[in-house]
Parts: C-alpha cells; sequence; structure tokens
C-alpha cells in the first residue's frame, strides 16, 4: 500500500508512555533489564497503578490544542504489561492493577471524536514472557543484547519451540489491537533483539494489513516500514521518504518526578520548525502520572507549541520541505502549490532577512500571523547567478516571541539556483 496522505501532512504527534512504570517514577522496563531496579521491585508497581484520574477525553482535548493531529499511546511497552484485556497472557492493567479496566478504548475513542489520528506502540519484545529469553539473534547489535538474560537464551539453552509460542503469543495480541482499536498507525520497537526472520515479520505485516490495509508501520518494522524514527536529535540529512523526529519534552519518555529539565517552548518551537522544515514530523513524548494526569509543566509547553502552531497554521499544515540549506539563515517550509515560501527567524531581524539563489520572483512579502507586508529588492546578479533578495526587517510589534514567519508570495512556482558561479 502507498504511504497514507494524512501522516505526511500531521506535523506534530503527541507520544504517551504511560504505565506502571509512572508509580515509582523509574525508567519505563529499562530500570529492571540494566539492574537499576531490582525486577519484583519493579513489579510491585502494579499493584499501585490506579489510572483513578484517566480522561482521554481531556487528552484529546490537550492534543488538539497542542496542534497535533495524531498521538501513539504505549498499548504494551518491554515490561510486557498490555493496557488492554488481552486474551493472550494475563499480565495486563485489567487483571493485575488498581486500575481494572482497558486503558487503550477510551484512548481511541476520545481521539476519534476530536478527529485524531490514533496510534499504538507495541514492543516487539517482551522481557517479562516466560518464552522470551529462548532465542539469540544471530549478530547480536552487542553484549548486552547477546547475554542479557530478560533477552536471550544462554548459549546451548535455546529452545525453537518456546520462540514460536512466543510469536504467537505477539501475533495474538497485536492481532487484538488491529481488530479491536483500528490503530491508524502502530509504532514498534524492539526490532534490535532478533533478526527480521525470527521476528517472522511477513507473517506480522500480513496479519496488520489484512486486518487494516491503511495501517501506518514504523521502520521498526523494518523493510515493512513506511517511515524512519529517528530519536532525540533533529538529523543533519534529511531521511529518505516519510520521516518522524522523536523528542521528549524533558529527558524521560515516562514520568519521573525528579526530572524537571523541561524543554521550553521557545526549544520545542525550533525542534518543531527545523522538522518540518525538512519534511519531517515531530513526534513529542509526554510522560502522564501513574493516575492518567499529565504533569503541568508539560501541559503549558504543549499548549505553548499549540498556541505558535495556531498563528502560523498556514506555514505548517499544507506544506513541504522548503529550502536547502544555504539559501535562508533558518528553516523554510514551501507551500504544496510551491508559490509561497514561508521563511522563520528565531532571532529578530535587525535589517533584512535575505533569500540568496532565488530564480522566482517576488510578488510580496508579508508577516504570517499579522498580515504586514515587507518591502523587499535585489541587489547583484550576473547572467544566470541570481542577486541577492532582501527582505525589510518586520517592525517590533510584528515579532514573535519565539520564532516569526514571513510569507515571501512568488511570482511562480519555487526556481533556485544552486550552481557555483561564474569561473
Amino acid at each position: 500500500m502507498p504511504m497514507q496522505p494524512w501522516f505526511s501532512d500531521a506535523k506534530l504527534g503527541v507520544f504517551l508512555h504511560y504505565g506502571i512504570y509512572a508509580v515509582d517514577g523509574v525508567a519505563e522496563s529499562w530500570s529492571f533489564y540494566t539492574g537499576d531496579v531490582p525486577h519484583s521491585t519493579y513489579m510491585k508497581q502494579l499493584d499501585g497503578f490506579t489510572a483513578s484520574a484517566y480522561d482521554p477525553v481531556a487528552w484529546a482535548d490537550l492534543f488538539a490544542r497542542a496542534g497535533a493531529r495524531y498521538a501513539v499511546l504505549t498499548a504494551r511497552h518491554h515490561d510486557g504489561v498490555a493496557l488492554w484485556d488481552t486474551a493472550h497472557g494475563d499480565l495486563d492493567v485489567m487483571r493485575r492493577t488498581p486500575a481494572g479496566r482497558d486503558l487503550v478504548a477510551g484512548y481511541a475513542d476520545a481521539l476519534r471524536e476530536k478527529g485524531l489520528k490514533v496510534g499504538l506502540y507495541y514492543s516487539h519484545s517482551d522481557w517479562n514472557h516466560p518464552d522470551y529469553a529462548s532465542a539469540v539473534h544471530p549478530e547480536p547489535p552487542n553484549d548486552e543484547v547477546r547475554t542479557n538474560r530478560y533477552a536471550s537464551a544462554a548459549p546451548g539453552e535455546e529452545d525453537p519451540a518456546a520462540w514460536r509460542r512466543y510469536l504467537a503469543h505477539r501475533d495474538g495480541q497485536v492481532g487484538e489491537l488491529v481488530s479491536r482499536y483500528r490503530p491508524d498507525l502502530l509504532w514498534f520497537d524492539g526490532e534490535w533483539e532478533r533478526s527480521e526472520e525470527q521476528w517472522g515479520l511477513d507473517d506480522l505485516a500480513a496479519l496488520i494489513l489484512a486486518g487494516n490495509p491503511e495501517t501506518v508501520l514504523n521502520a521498526r518494522m523494518l523493510r515493512h516500514g513506511d517511515y524512519a524514527t529517528p530519536e532525540q536529535g533533529v538529523p543533519l540529512t534529511r531521511p529518505d521518504g516519510p520521516w518522524e523526529l522523536c523528542l521528549t519534552v524533558n529527558d524521560s519518555w515516562g514520568y519521573r518526578g525528579q526530572d524537571h529539565n523541561q524543554k521550553s517552548v521557545g526549544m520545542l518551537v525550533r525542534y518543531f520548525t527545523e522538522t518540518i522544515a525538512m519534511g519531517g514530523n515531530l513526534l513529542l513524548a509526554v510522560g502522564p502520572r501513574e493516575d492518567g494526569t499529565i504533569p503541568a509543566p508539560q501541559v503549558s509547553r504543549l499548549e505553548g507549541l499549540g498556541a505558535w502552531i495556531a498563528r502560523h497554521e498556514e506555514a505548517v499544515y499544507g506544506t513541504v520541505a522548503g529550502l536547502p540549506a544555504g539559501h535562508h539563515y533558518g528553516p523554510s517550509t514551501l507551500s504544496a502549490d510551491a508559490r509561497t515560501l514561508y521563511l522563520v527567524c528565531f532571532d529578530p531581524p535587525r535589517e533584512t532577512v535575505s533569500i540568496r539563489g532565488l530564480l522566482t520572483g517576488i510578488r510580496r512579502v508579508r508577516v504570517v500571523g499579522t498580515g504586514t507586508e515587507l518591502a523587499h529588492r535585489n541587489t547583484g546578479g550576473l547572467g544566470n547567478v541570481p542577486g541577492v533578495r532582501w527582505i525589510d526587517a518586520p517592525p517590533a510589534e510584528d515579532v514573535d516571541p519565539h520564532a516569526t514567519v514571513l510569507a515571501v508570495e512568488l511570482e511562480g512556482p519555487l526556481e533556485l539556483y544552486q550552481g557555483a558561479g561564474r569561473s
């Protein structure tokens, strides 16, 4: 199936790492895998997971205010704890926690009611399943994967029958997610612990797409993935095809009460605009507390980013990647018809904003959000080498506190000069 067109125009998604790890505020799954927390202590958090203030309608309202067009919820992380009532095993919040109910259904319903696309995260790996550590990657990517008792069998103790049972368990759970909730997107993880053949990804992809042929799959379905998923840093080279940057609001994926290193709204605007200027989406991660509430500092940052997007919607939705590096000192986007450039200026322009290598004439320039028109002129140029287009800096009252956007309306489709000049 071709990539679903909604994905590349969504621009912003919200990533929810929600699970029992929020009870003690420890790293999701990894804290027992690496030995930072005893396994028994980690699993004791089942007793404290209440979801007592879980309100997926409030979540959906917040995501819409943030300007997001989709969200992704951790239906099952590497710890194997399912957020829905699964018929495959009993390690789920319905049976094993005071929450006592399916937390995926309400989330999916609330998002759809708000017009948002529904994403679910599911880890291929399950460090709690008794049959999981029964195989070994044929070419382990690191010693941890090769030796960790939660991930791999000890040398000589591989059990192919147990591994087949585990794959049947995984396929059964994924089948439940597809048939019950019909997610628009499935966000897989954990792929590094086995080979593509061991995972049986041909069969898994067939199972998913038979249930819903329009499901978008991330790159951790390996060759069956539809888009790339770099994490925690804007790539310097644009990935091939559709892509998404996964980024935490603070330094943690899930809720960790001691992590106060929240990125500012201004920083998030920079990450967001740099990402969409390269043709990607930003998937911004927040960590709800165990009761289901999202911490106020993260709410305020989502709302702040959403307020900026609302002021600059035309430069966000319905656009594609903008100018290559070197043509403008900052990110930019381009309207779908290639006739309007949107220049992002993080710092208040002092005298002028310049565009280099622009062959298409400029019809007019205005400040997005205020409509103020700005004078512009050209200097230099020789033969087929264009001069520099200078745009007057906007007045102080038109400068946005986070990033000012100038709409450069062109006389025709964008054409650029990228040569070396006259020799």
